[in-house]
């Protein structure tokens, strides 16, 4: 891991992101990513693990030794890292980057991790109905995933079990955030869900583009599937 990286030095990876335009482009940006990935994340102060953490630990009631956790996007293994700390204990993760699984392995905190291109295929028929808390942080943003991502992660919950995601509210995601939050609000007209929880938080993590000075906003979103 390379030593004294600087906040100039992360923005400049996180905005060489933006560029890829193609798939293979994002799969190979996080490749390339996961050696210095979270080391970065401590630089940009990258909340959303912990603050997606706290909420689903609030409402759970279970026993946490015993859910299944399953964990979209779970790049390195921060979410993993903070629900263990909260006592949960079983997790089940799937990302789109072979590297950042490898980093992810050797965190020993996941059964079982998976290869899966979010929006390009579904996940696993096989887990419908399986997870007691699925959650994903960070990859619900423009460019990265999309909003219709959200149906498999409903899917893939227990009835009674909990959805946690979360999103940016940058002015650069704001018409994200919007389609977001609509497509849920649909999905609990529809009687798939039901709200528990939708948090605002006014500092989400250090802001990368030069429109965005300090801290950029973000939301966390905790829902029960019915």
């Amino acid at each position: 891991m390379s030593a004294g990286r600087t906040l100039e030095n992360v923005r400049a990876t996180v905005l060489s992101a933006h560029k890829n335009s193609t798939l293979e482009d994002k799969i190979s940006f996080y490749d390339s990513w996961a050696e210095n990935y979270e080391q970065d994340l401590v630089v940009l102060d990258y909340r959303a693990p912990g603050l997606a953490a706290n909420m689903i630990s609030s409402h759970y009631s279970g026993d946490r030794e015993a859910a299944v956790v399953l964990d979209v996007a779970c790049g390195s293994g921060l979410m993993a890292k903070q629900m263990k700390k909260l006592g949960f204990g079983h997790f089940v993760g799937v990302d789109g980057s072979k590297s950042m699984m490898k980093v992810a392995e050797q965190s020993e905190l996941y059964q079982d991790l998976k290869q899966c291109m979010l929006g390009e295929e579904p996940l696993p028929v096989q887990w419908a109905g399986l997870f007691d808390i699925v959650v994903i942080t960070g990859a619900l943003s423009d460019g990265q995933v999309p909003v219709s991502v959200v149906r498999e992660l409903c899917k893939s919950t227990k009835p009674g079990g909990n959805i946690c995601m979360t999103t940016r509210s940058n002015h650069d995601n704001l018409d994200y955030k919007a389609a977001l939050e609509r497509e849920l609000e649909q999905m609990e007209e529809e009687g798939l869900w039901s709200c528990v929880e939708v948090t605002d938080v006014e500092k989400w993590e250090r802001g990368v583009s030069d429109k965005e000075d300090g801290y950029i906003p973000g939301a966390v979103y905790l829902y029960k599937k019915l």
